[in-house]
């Protein structure tokens, strides 16, 4: 399905639209679901908080108020809003050099963060900019979410070692624990491979329960029964339980400008994957939603992980394919995690004092693995080299860089992508088949359609980028053709034509017109139309040379021939 544009419903914002109506028989299956994802989401979370830098607690309260924000007023009955690895990354690869991870700074920082990418998301809301995902191209997002990939796994390595890792940076990192793997911990080393080995196993084996739940309670049953922190295996402080604060972060305002550049980039991610994701299940199960609802959506959820105490949210599609894979259809089933997400922060945040750090390393150490998209770089590689190329080159600027940098050469190189499909469009040659259908020819050819009649159809809109190219290929196939009378351009594909390509297509028509040919025009929508009209050229062409179609063209030009 595509994305609904009834302005009506924009402007009315009714509340619940993603939970309601649901089906009786249905709302069962929402709360099992609810339950089950609430399994799956606490051990996620708590692994893009340490990602994120911040505390513990601040992981589980992403998915509490935030997910229950986009449950009220989001449009999607499928999205799934919370802490996400990319965001996650770019927070931490942002604050890293402002302030201390887990210090009331960094949160403070990471909360004006979340508030700022919330005014960013309200705008494009307001303004109706949901579009604007489309110019982030799935290419340059596989070769991000890889870069993110392999920058988070390998951020892990030493906290699985047991090594100290102050690091920052990916090869400094690596150089790092290279020199300091003779400072292993092994008892805190078995205990990443155990959970690494639980994971990928009931992965394999198909079971029902998360392993990273069945890991993290083993881990925190077996340091409570042995005391793991007397092998030297660290392990976390209480987590303090209880609801967040609501309060505003306490950031001075010469401090903003600095968390402009991570609030955008975070905007960026979060108005790119909310939007593919909200757009792949909505057709999955031939729903509508209605992408500017749904950025007001995600503006709230953000205001409100900002205003609690946590960092920024996104459309996530893990999430969303856990819920789905639970059995979950509608925002129900948030709203059921969300009771269970209270319950645990209430009564069942103590247990976590016992838990290793370790684990929370081999789970991220996990999930960044999960990242890098093989398939999609393979695919890439085998189907798409200059696309691949783009890709890698996204991948290692994250990788050496910065997250935040990757960001931003993943703009530049989608915009790069897009001009270079329009700057070398499919041009080709048009000829009748028998019957007076007609098909396409390749321009080597140089085949008429008819003996002295050329048919050109140009591909893309006409722009200074493809104007040049434009009248090179006219002129090219006109001096090839000696015998050509009628020079035809169908503009079937031509939405607009802009004022250079105007100067260009008067050029070519003078040029033609020293050659003793004819410009025809055809197939011209009536915006193109009327810019031509008012750049004089239908005039200096002539109304009686512009045609509705190649047919009349044919036709027209075998009355004159005879």
């Amino acid at each position: 399905m595509i994305p609904e544009k009834n302005p009506k419903r924009f402007l009315h914002f009714p509340f619940f639209q993603g939970a309601f109506p649901s089906s009786p028989k249905q709302i069962p299956l929402e709360i099992t679901a609810g339950i089950a994802f609430a399994a799956f989401a606490i051990p996620e979370v708590m692994g893009y908080t340490k990602i994120a830098g911040m505390p513990l607690v601040t992981g589980i309260y992403t998915i509490l108020l935030p997910m229950l924000a986009f449950a009220i007023f989001g449009s999607s009955r499928h999205l799934v809003v919370g802490a996400d690895s990319a965001t996650a990354a770019i927070i931490a690869s942002g604050l890293i050099t402002m302030a201390v991870p887990e210090s009331p700074q960094y949160v403070a920082y990471a909360g004006m963060i979340a508030l700022l990418a919330a005014i960013f998301l309200l705008l494009a809301g307001l303004l109706q900019l949901g579009f604007l995902a489309d110019f982030l191209s799935h290419t340059v997002l596989i070769g991000f979410l890889t870069g993110v990939g392999i920058r988070i796994s390998i951020s892990q390595l030493a906290g699985m070692f047991g090594i100290s890792g102050g690091s920052y940076g990916t090869f400094m990192q690596l150089t790092s624990l290279v020199r300091d793997l003779n400072l292993t911990n092994i008892p805190t080393l078995i205990v990443s491979l155990s959970v690494i080995g639980i994971i990928v196993l009931s992965e394999r084996i198909g079971s029902k329960v998360p392993g990273a739940l069945i890991a993290i309670i083993g881990a925190i049953a077996a340091s409570w029964m042995f005391d793991l922190s007397s092998y030297g295996i660290i392990i976390l402080d209480a987590v303090p339980g209880g609801l967040p604060n609501i309060s505003f972060p306490q950031v001075q305002l010469s401090d903003i400008p600095k968390l402009l550049n991570i609030s955008v980039a975070c905007f960026i991610i979060i108005l790119a994957q909310s939007a593919a994701t909200s757009r792949a299940y909505s057709m999955k199960f031939s729903d509508t939603f209605n992408e500017n609802s749904d950025l007001i959506g995600l503006s709230l959820a953000n205001a409100a992980a900002g205003m609690s105490g946590t960092f920024v949210v996104n459309g996530s599609p893990t999430k969303t394919e856990m819920v789905r894979s639970a059995g979950g259809r509608t925002q129900l089933t948030q709203l059921t995690t969300v009771f269970i997400v209270l319950i645990v922060l209430m009564f069942f945040t103590w247990p976590f004092a016992y838990l290793p750090t370790a684990v929370l390393s081999s789970v991220v150490f996990l999930i960044g693995l999960r990242l890098i998209d093989t398939e999609g770089m393979n695919a890439l590689h085998r189907q798409r080299p200059v696309e691949f190329n783009v890709a890698l080159i996204t991948a290692m600027t994250v990788v050496v860089i910065g997250v935040e940098q990757g960001i931003g050469i993943a703009i530049v190189l989608s915009v790069i992508a897009h001009l270079r499909h329009s700057y070398r469009p499919l041009n080709l040659l048009l000829v009748p088949k028998p019957g007076g259908a007609m098909r396409t020819v390749p321009l080597e050819k140089g085949k008429q359609a008819v003996e002295g009649l050329l048919i050109y159809r140009f591909g893309s809109n006409l722009y200074f980028a493809n104007e040049n190219r434009f009248m090179k290929e006219i002129i090219a196939l006109a001096k090839k053709n000696g015998s050509l009378k009628w020079f035809c351009i169908s503009a079937t594909n031509i939405g607009d034509i802009d004022f250079t390509a105007v100067e260009t297509l008067k050029n070519v028509y003078n040029q033609l017109q020293q050659m003793n040919i004819t410009l025809i025009l055809s197939d011209v929508v009536q915006p193109v139309m009327n810019e031509l009209d008012r750049d004089g050229i239908s005039t200096m062409i002539g109304r009686d040379h512009i045609f509705e179609s190649v047919q009349d063209v044919i036709e027209a030009y075998k009355r004159t021939a005879d």
